[in-house]
This record gives C-alpha cells, structure tokens and sequence, in this order.
C-alpha cells in the first residue's frame, strides 16, 4: 500500500486523558481517503418538536433543584427513544445532566437505549474532555450493543471529531480479546485516515501471534504509524520467547533505522535473554560488550538471564563470577537470583555451597521462599540427607510459608527412598488436610516406597486408589511397581503388569525394558534377557548404557564371556560409547577365571579407548592380582588408585593383605591389616588365623591377646578352637 502520510496533526490533550496524546489524523495521503459517513438523525415533527422544548426548558431550570425522575414523571409517559436522541444536542454542555438523563432512560425497562443514543453520549464526553467517564461508556456500548463499532464511526463526524475516542474502542476491544474484530477496526480507520495510538497498538501486538505481529508490524508502518522502543522491544520479546532470535535481532538493528531512537537496557537484557535460551554464550558477550560502549548498565533481568542459563548447564563457577560482577556494578541481587544460584548448587549436589548461599541471603536481609524452601528440600533428599530436609520443612512452617504440592511430593519421596514409607504416609494425610491434592509423583513416590519394603500388595492398591481418583497413571508409576515386583523376585507378575501398560496405551521406555532385562539375567535366565533386548530394538527404543552393562553382566554373570565380549564390539560399532562399568563386568569374569592376561587385555582396552577406570575397576584388578600373587601389579594398581582418591573394599582388602602375607611382605601386610580395621572392615576366620599365629610366633603376646578379643568380641568362635 502507497498509504503514506505526508503531513499529521498530533492531538495533544490535558487533564485526564494524557496517555492518549499520540492519536493521530492522517491530514494528507498519497491516495484518496474515503471521508467518514454524514450522521442524519431523523427530523422531528412539529408535536415531537414541542414536546422536546417543553422538556428542555423544564430540565434547564429545574435540573439544580430537583431530581431527573421526579422532572420527568409528567413526561415518562410518552418519551421515546428517538426524544432522547433530540434532546440531547441541546443539553451536551452540561455533561452531568447529560449522563443524568441517559442513565434514567436507561433505568427504564420499556425499552432499552439504542445503539445511537449510547454512541453520541460516549462522542459527548470526549469532546467534553471527560476521558473516565467516555472510556466506561464506551466499554459500556461494546459489552451491549452488538453494532456499537458501526455506530461510533457512524456519528464520529456529526459527534465528535476527536479521534482519542478510537483508542478507547481499541483498547475495549483488546481487553474483551476480541482480536480480530481489532485488527478489522483499526484496519478500517486507515481508510478514514485515523491511526491510533502507538500506545494502544502496542497492546495489540502483545495479543497476536508472533507470526501476525511481524505482518501487522510492517503493514502499519506503511499506514503512517510510527512504532516507539516499546513497540521493537515487545516484538522482541515475542520473537525470543519462541526463540526465533536471528528474527529478534534484525528488529532490535532496525530500532535506530527505523525509529530513530537506541536500543535502550531492555532491548538489550531482552535479546541477551533470548541468546541465553539458545545457549549462544558468544552473542550474549557481545552484547554486553556494546551495552558497556553505549553507556548502558545491565539491570537484574539481565544477569538474572545469564545466571539461569549458567545454574541449568551446572557451570557455577562462571554463575558465581556474574553475581560478583552484578555486586561490583550496584545491581542488588533479590531472592530470585539466591534462588537460581541454590538450585544449580543443588543440582550438582553441592550442598557446602547452598548453606552459604543460603547465609549469604540472610545477611542481605533477603530470606528464602516457598520455592527456595522447596529446591533445598528436594535436594537434601536426593542426597539421602532426610533428617535435615525434614527440619528445613519444619522450619518453612515455623516462618509461615505455605508448603505446596511440589514441596510435600519432594519429602514424601525422600521419606520413601529412606525406606520411611510410615512419615511419608502421614506427611500425605497432612498434604490432604491442608487441602492439596496429591498428584502423580506423589503416588507415585508412594507406591515406589512400598514396593521396595517388598510391599507391593499394598501399592498396587495404591494405584487403584489412584484411578479412582482420575489420575491416569504414567510410564514412572508402572516402572515403579515393576521394579519393586523384580526386587523381590516376582517376575512373572511384573511381567504381567508390563502387559498391562501396553494395554492402557502407555509405551514401555528403556527402563522398563532394562528392569526386566536385568531381573531375568540375575535370575540366571539369559535367554529371556536378551530375547527382551532384541525386542527394544524391534520397538525402536534405544536401549540406555545401563540396558547394555544390565545384558553384560548377566553374560559375564552366566559364563558366556565370549557373548559378553560380541556385545561389545556391537556396542562400538553401532556409536554407542560403553563405560567403565561395563568393561568392569568382563574383567570381574575373567579374573573370576584367574585369567589377569586377559583381564589386563580388556584393561588396556578400555584405557585406550579414552574411558577412565573407576574404584570398581581398581578393586576388581587388585583383587584379581592379589590371588594371582601378581603383588607388583597390585601394589602399583593401589597406588594409582589412592592417589585418585579411591578406596580399597572390605574383599579386596581381604585378598591384597593375604596375597602380601603369603609373599612374605608381613609388615606391609600388617599396615594394611590395621589400616582396613581402621576403616571398620571386618577380617575374616583365615585372616585373623593368619596374623595370630604371626604375632604368637614372634613373642608379640600383647598383640596376640588383643586379637583373640577383638576375635570373641565379633564372635568368631571358631577361630580359636
């Protein structure tokens, strides 16, 4: 369209209505304009004329005194719809009576007040600048006469003349979400050459979809409107909430080209939002960079972008630098920004560095919150830590916050795991008390917590409690009860529930499959195992590592070595990336075999491979050396292993010291000796007999003595008859 103004008049008003200044007329197009309709009220007769003089003068001078009902009980009778209408062009200078009188004829039930009188009454008050009581008539009109639109434009130039009112309708519109109807309205004002406020076309955009906001932000620029920051900012913010961020950015350049203004702090913390949804950390440096250039300080939003992008990728270190740096340049960190921090601390499982932070709250004066409580507790519960998560709770009442669903539903899942299913039970009954409703995860943690007491009986009734209540139950809660089924033996009804599943529409996932799996193999029936491993893939569920080490090990555990070492190089050659666990299956196999040339084959293996031997790894060679009598390789193995951090297990402390005794590396033997007593491992008949006829042997009957105690005292009888 060629729609483009030459010339606008800015209508610039006082007193109540100043947020609509920006409306515009549109003086001079390019193009013809087609004028607005001429308003022709019907012409009264000669006896409608009189009737209407005698009311006016009657009103007139009697309004001051008296009350319009009482004025008008002479005329009721016979006042019309069209008199109102007549009568109101000589009383529009006193707006009071005006409304006086419209809100009588109103009150009448006779008949209602027409489209027409509604619209005139609205036109009367805005040229009589009374912008409050214009904008409740107008939302008025909108919500009562069907053709209240067609009406306004009808009578605007008899009326009015004043286009502010076209931004009350706008805005009425938009409030009763009558969008489209909007988009038609302002469209048709173009062609009367009204462009309404930049201010209330605003709105407009923050109601459309993304996809109509940017056809809707160039088609009336052509019509003369001149977006404002707020406008490119909104569009902005559209653009990165579906993260369509290259979009975003063209409109945050076009800001200075187009409006002639700078991108100010929120366009910035807006497209540096957006860069951090997409994880674009080299954008989001670049941004700030020119925010610094053009004077601009990043505010709260802005960190706190980069702060949850930070905390959800578990980098904290660079988090905790932007908290510094957000100190260092005056912005004040608020609960939320604590809150962010303590979760992606909780996360990783630092729990050191969320009691700081959570003291480092409280000497700002700042205090945790409903969510805050609730991150530390789930936290604390993930990390077995369920008396403190229980005291936070208590504490969260004590400070009369509310807990909700999520905050019991972490606790009474914690409770659960802890094996404390009785307090998980009760901490339900109190969330039921309160009014909350008890959702899937927490029937489901629930019923998670009986199957592991062995109880499933009672969590399978549990989950019909559950359908009873119209929840529908979810891949989790079946997994659930077949585990809890597998753990205590019970495959034939797991495998009965897993039928079920698929029954009610629900997909079995990978862990369904691998619970399975790995309940067949530890039953000692490989067959079935691996017959359910080719169906995941038949289904097209990729098995997870955990699937492959469950089937390694039932291989491994079953003899098969050489089906276990197949599985590998399929492993490989289908891209997946096996660990340490499962390498640790095959060579716990061959050393089982006393096999170490090729238990150390499978070592270098796996090292070549670039993945990383755990403190399984190192126990399963050292023990494997020890009894081989392999003590160079076991003492080096150890070493290695201390000086990771790893620790040594109750048996392969018990096959190390007895493989240096038998070496004849007694005193070596004996450090060790006493270092796995430290730690509180128990020795065992053959052990205890060994450093007791040592130490008799070498007059030490001090020692001798306290180990033939040490042997009573852990009732190992047998040992000294």
């Amino acid at each position: 369209m060629l729609l483009l103004p030459s010339l606008r008049r800015t209508l610039i008003f006082s007193g109540e209505h100043k947020a609509f200044f920006s409306t515009a007329i549109i003086d001079t197009f390019r193009t013809a304009l087609r004028p607005f309709p001429d308003y022709k009220p019907r012409t009264p007769s000669v006896q409608d004329t009189d009737f209407i003089h005698h009311i006016v003068r009657t009103l007139k001078h009697r309004y001051q005194f008296d009350q319009i009902p009482n004025i008008l009980r002479p005329f009721a009778s016979k006042f019309r719809q069209d008199h109102l209408i007549w009568i109101l062009p000589h009383l529009k200078s006193d707006h009071t009576l005006v409304l006086d009188l419209f809100r009588w004829f109103q009150s009448r039930r006779r008949q209602p007040v027409s489209t027409e009188a509604f619209a005139i009454v609205s036109h009367i008050f805005i040229c009589a600048n009374r912008m409050n009581t214009a904008q409740s008539l107008v939302r008025e009109g909108l919500s009562s006469h069907r053709h209240f639109v067609e009406c306004m434009v009808y009578t605007y130039k008899h009326w009015s003349s004043n286009p502010v009112v076209f931004d009350f309708m706008v805005r009425e519109l938009l409030d009763a979400k009558r969008i489209d109807e909007t988009l038609v309205f302002v469209r048709r004002l173009f062609t009367y050459g009204i462009v309404v406020a930049v201010e209330v076309l605003n709105v407009l955009l923050l109601n459309l979809h993304v996809d109509v906001m940017i056809k809707v932000f160039e088609e009336f620029s052509e019509f003369g409107v001149d977006w404002n920051l707020i406008s490119y900012n909104s569009a902005i913010h559209r653009l990165c909430m579906v993260e369509r961020i290259e979009e975003a950015h063209k409109f945050f350049v076009e800001i200075k080209i187009k409006s002639g203004q700078l991108p100010d702090v929120v366009s910035y913390s807006t497209l540096i939002d957006g860069y951090c949804r997409i994880g674009d950390s080299e954008k989001v440096s670049e941004l700030f960079r020119e925010m610094e250039l053009n004077g601009l300080n990043p505010n709260q939003f802005t960190y706190n972008s980069v702060l949850i992008i930070l905390c959800k990728s578990g980098n904290m270190m660079d988090a905790e630098k932007v908290l510094v740096e957000m100190l260092d340049s005056g912005v004040t960190p608020d609960e939320f920004v604590y809150t962010t921090l303590i979760n992606g601390y909780c996360k990783i499982d630092d729990l050191n560095s969320v009691y700081r932070l959570v003291e480092e709250m409280k000497t700002r004066s700042l205090f945790p919150d409903t969510v805050t409580y609730t991150v530390l507790i789930n936290a604390l519960c993930r990390n077995q830590k369920i008396v403190e998560a229980d005291k936070i709770f208590e504490e969260m009442i004590c400070k009369r916050l509310e807990p909700d669903e999520v905050t019991y539903s972490a606790l009474i899942d914690g409770f659960c795991k802890a094996g404390n299913t009785k307090h998980a039970f009760e901490l339900h009954n109190r969330m039921i008390s309160l009014g909350l409703m008890p959702n899937i995860v927490t029937y489901t943690s629930l019923s998670d917590g009986l199957c592991k007491q062995g109880d499933v009986g009672s969590a399978n009734e549990l989950l019909y409690q559950m359908c009873g209540k119209g929840l529908e139950l979810n891949v989790v809660t079946y997994n659930s009860l077949i585990n809890g089924l597998c753990k205590i033996g019970n495959i034939r009804q797991a495998v009965q529930i897993f039928v079920e599943m698929g029954g009610t529409g629900l997909s079995p996932d990978a862990y369904t499959y691998t619970t399975l799996i790995d309940a067949y193999c530890k039953s000692g029936d490989i067959q079935r195992g691996h017959g359910l491993f080719g169906e995941m893939l038949k289904k097209g569920i990729e098995p997870s590592i955990v699937t492959f080490n469950v089937l390694m090990n039932g291989f491994c555990q079953s003899g098969m070595v050489e089906d276990g070492r197949k599985l590998l190089a399929w492993m490989i050659e289908k891209g997946v990336v096996p660990n340490s666990t499962t390498y640790n299956s095959l060579m716990k196999q061959q050393c089982s075999m006393k096999n170490m040339k090729n238990t150390m084959e499978i070592y270098k293996e796996m090292c070549s491979q670039g993945i990383k031997p755990d403190e399984n790894t190192y126990n399963i060679l050292i023990k494997g050396h020890s009894q081989a009598r392999n003590l160079i390789e076991a003492r080096y193995l150890h070493k290695e292993m201390t000086e990771k951090g790893f620790n040594l297990t109750e048996t392969s402390y018990r096959a190390f010291i007895k493989g240096l005794f038998k070496r004849k590396k007694v005193i070596e033997a004996r450090e060790m000796f006493e270092e796995m007593r430290g730690k509180g491992f128990s020795a065992d008949k053959e052990m205890y007999n060994m450093f007791i006829d040592y130490n008799y042997t070498e007059g030490d009957m001090e020692t001798t003595i306290e180990l033939c105690d040490e042997v009573l005292e852990k009732c190992h009888v047998q040992v000294i008859q």
